[in-house]
């Protein structure tokens, strides 16, 4: 006997996003995540994400063991002192109170891993192998990105994202049992067809400004290594390379957005996700200069340069 195949809504124009709802899960679309990153005046970098899908094969099988909804976290630390990542990641099947991804507001969590919004204060925690993250991050502005939320990712009209962001979010808490602060940024979005098959991955920045402001941008790479679809008003454009001495894979760690340059705080910033999302990938804590003075602090992603991403 045969699984169904799931039929995913469609991300489509015009729909207004409401909140507290819009901030909770949308376990009827194909992928979604809460993805947070930050500095820490340490300096640290700091990487905090969540991921729920919905299985293209939908059993009818009523057992608590049918996994309509899988969940994955990834977190990572940046500290120059170690030189190279440290990073840990989560998956399970949402359910039985160990994994749940609540619909009403942000309330994520694997185990004692979470992520939940209480008024406009996030708590994170995470106690991964190599570090200990327990952290409040306090949420000023929110940002519909593209078309108030409705974010385009190719030519087709499929492919598009529902897609807020909460920038310059002040951070405190402790890592590793240290008192921290900080700034970070949370991305929350979810979507049935985000890349086009033309598309091998994304190059990603949020950058929080010193005075205050903050920018997005991004662009969907083909599989040439050009631009296949961009937002209006951005540019992205390959500085440097770096080299992964343990994979072999080549980054662009130093990037030139529209007019800031990208400088990271350290170049081995590499993620392995093979075990739970099923990827390598580059995601790091970068610094925005313009004209030699920097302006800003943020974070730069950088998905399908080992193999063609596959959401």
């Amino acid at each position: 006997m045969h699984a169904a195949k799931v039929t995913y809504p469609q991300v489509k124009p015009g729909y207004r996003l409401h909140f507290p709802r819009d901030h909770g899960a949308h376990p009827e679309y194909r992928v979604e995540w809460w993805y947070v990153t930050g500095w820490l005046d340490v300096p640290y970098g700091f990487q905090i994400t969540f991921f729920r899908a919905r299985p293209e094969e939908e059993s009818a099988n009523p057992s608590s063991f049918n996994p309509r909804q899988i969940l994955f976290a990834h977190a990572a630390l940046s500290d120059p002192k170690r030189g190279r990542l440290a990073h840990d990641q989560r998956a399970a099947r949402a359910g039985f109170s160990l994994a749940q991804a609540e619909t009403e507001r942000t309330g994520v969590w694997i185990d004692d891993w979470s992520l939940v919004l209480e008024g406009t204060r996030y708590h994170a925690r995470i106690a991964a192998r190599e570090f200990d993250f327990d952290l409040t991050l306090f949420a000023r502005e929110l940002v519909l990105q593209g078309d108030a939320g409705f974010s385009r990712k190719g030519h087709r009209p499929e492919e598009a994202s529902y897609y807020y962001s909460r920038p310059q979010l002040d951070v405190a808490g402790k890592v590793n049992g240290a008192e921290v602060t900080g700034t970070a940024w949370l991305d929350h979005e979810w979507s049935s067809a985000y890349m086009a098959p033309e598309a091998a991955g994304w190059d990603w920045a949020g950058i929080n400004f010193l005075n205050g402001a903050s920018l997005m941008g991004f662009r969907m790479r083909d599989k040439n290594g050009g631009t296949h679809y961009a937002p209006p008003g951005i540019s992205m454009k390959p500085l440097r390379v770096w080299k992964s001495p343990r994979t072999g894979v080549e980054y662009p760690v130093s990037m030139q957005l529209n007019d800031l340059r990208l400088e990271p705080l350290m170049d081995d910033q590499e993620l392995d996700s093979r075990l739970s999302t099923g990827t390598i990938y580059w995601e790091g804590a970068v610094r925005a200069f313009q004209n030699n003075n920097q302006i800003g602090r943020g974070y730069l992603e950088l998905t399908g340069y080992w193999k063609p991403m596959k959401l």
